[in-house]
């Protein structure tokens, strides 16, 4: 489609375009990435899954971003990802607006966790590139639509990663992906906050772009992305529901220094031997008494000299609300 079609008010188009806004809507906003939920064997917890699914629906997000990076899907195998899957739609069905992410190495089993989540009635798909290998564009264009392909009556979202997956989506590749119908936009993760523009760009109003860096949230609604998906939102989801609503009300003052006070706060996420998820699930231990378990190696679990840096970061959340809220 055309950029003069997509933002030329012709009459004959209006209708489509109302209707394709409108079912965007349900992406619009915060989406948390969900975490990880192991038991004391490190094995899935299907009571902690339940449990943090329903503390983000008391919190009132939009929707979950499940099984991706935050959910440590890379070292966890197809069994997991669907136990995980399940006890979320258990309790998020219908009241959340669900993206389950779904790829894997291979295609094959990349098709059958999509074929999954379409079972449960999620809203869309999502997958990164398949990694390891640096496959060439039509590789990769292939892969995405035959997992697609297995969710046929399913939205698909695109992941672009590129520090993590080695590769990244270019222009080429996303008109490319754009062919198929079920495509509804991407979650861009990568960087340069242009990035988003140049994706909102080729598509227009009747795609959805994702803020992936939650360090700069502000910066991608304000270049056009619609809503964000973040690893840090479980840990506040407050701040990021206030600094949307921020940007919503064109509070642009306050919401940079709530912008500033989140990042110090992630920036106290990361400060610990332990990986940053260890820190959050701590964290959602002390402010929330929720208990997730650890991380799953070869991610670094918390160490003894972590717990003051874990206290601080608890502690900051706290406060940011009280100034924020």
């Amino acid at each position: 489609m055309s950029t003069i079609s997509l933002r030329t008010p012709f009459l004959k188009n209006t209708n489509k375009e109302s209707t394709i806004m409108s079912h965007l809507k349900k992406y619009h906003g915060i989406i948390p990435a969900f975490y990880a939920c192991y038991d004391a064997d490190g094995e899935i917890s299907p009571q902690a899954v339940r449990d943090l699914t329903q503390y983000f629906i008391d919190k009132g997000v939009q929707g979950l971003y499940v099984n991706g990076s935050s959910g440590e899907c890379i070292y966890q195998s197809v069994e997991d990802r669907k136990i995980v899957l399940e006890n979320v739609m258990a309790v998020a069905k219908g009241k959340l607006t669900i993206i389950a992410h779904v790829a894997c190495n291979s295609s094959k089993e990349s098709q059958i966790l999509a074929a999954h989540a379409e079972s449960l009635g999620v809203d869309a798909i999502a997958a990164i590139p398949s990694i390891y290998f640096r496959l060439p564009e039509y590789a990769i264009a292939d892969y995405w639509n035959e997992i697609s392909a297995a969710a046929p009556h399913t939205d698909f979202v695109i992941y672009n990663i590129p520090q993590l997956a080695g590769v990244a989506l270019t222009p080429s590749l996303y008109r490319e992906m754009l062919k198929n119908e079920r495509v509804v936009g991407v979650k861009n993760s990568s960087m340069p906050v242009q990035d988003i523009q140049t994706f909102a760009s080729i598509a227009g109003p009747e795609k959805i772009v994702f803020n992936g860096p939650d360090e700069q949230f502000l910066a991608g609604r304000l270049m056009g992305a619609a809503g964000g998906i973040g690893g840090t939102y479980g840990a506040m989801p407050e701040l990021f529901l206030r600094l949307n609503q921020l940007i919503e009300d064109k509070e642009l003052d306050r919401a940079r220094e709530l912008q500033y006070a989140i990042n110090d706060i992630i920036a106290k996420l990361c400060s610990c031997h332990g990986h940053m998820y260890a820190v959050i699930k701590a964290v959602l231990k002390i402010n929330e008494g929720l208990d997730l378990g650890g991380v799953r190696s070869p991610l670094s679990n918390l160490v003894e000299t972590d717990q003051p840096a874990v206290e601080e970061a608890a502690a900051l959340i706290r406060a940011t609300k009280e100034t924020f809220l």
